[in-house]
């Protein structure tokens, strides 16, 4: 059990400690995809 319990707090310090990180890359991600869904859309609109 011990080793499981490590591993847990290790993943809640990592987490507690790069959520900002975490967030801001989920950000750009989001970002990314939706500018890239609007280029998708103009394109097609244009197109057609």
């Amino acid at each position: 059990m011990s080793p499981l319990v490590l591993i847990l707090i290790l993943i809640l310090i990592l987490f507690v400690l790069g959520i900002t990180g975490v967030v801001k890359i989920l950000l750009w991600i989001a970002i990314i995809a939706f500018l890239l869904w609007l280029i998708g859309f103009f394109v097609r609109g244009r197109r057609w």
